[in-house]
């Protein structure tokens, strides 16, 4: 996954890039996840703020990571949604921090 800039406002194809996935997933998650809600215009182009990118961080992690079926997905954001957005936060701090310590291994390693 990428980092963000700061902009206010994502096109569909950006967050597809960002996330790593293809723009008909965004929209089916949308269908399926009444948590995941972008702004539209009148042409019906959605636009994406950061906080529903993490929000479509977390169904990423429950998904793709974690394995869980889109129904169980579902139930635990509804069941525990500020546990499973602590734990997707932790999770991506030490997924940074694991990063930085492989380029610095990395660095070592080339100064032998």
């Amino acid at each position: 996954m990428k980092e963000l800039t700061d902009k206010k406002y994502y096109k569909i194809s950006e967050v597809a890039e960002i996330l790593g996935l293809p723009p008909s997933t965004l929209r089916f998650w949308e269908s399926q996840f009444t948590i995941i809600h972008p702004k539209r215009n009148d042409r019906g182009t959605r636009f994406y703020t950061p906080r529903d990118i993490e929000t479509i961080k977390m169904v990423y992690f429950l998904v793709k990571e974690k394995g869980l079926k889109l129904e169980a997905a579902q139930e635990e954001i509804k069941r525990n949604k500020d546990g499973v957005s602590k734990k997707h936060e932790a999770i991506e701090r030490l997924k940074g921090v694991r990063n930085k310590l492989q380029n610095m291994l990395d660095a070592l390693h080339k100064l032998r």
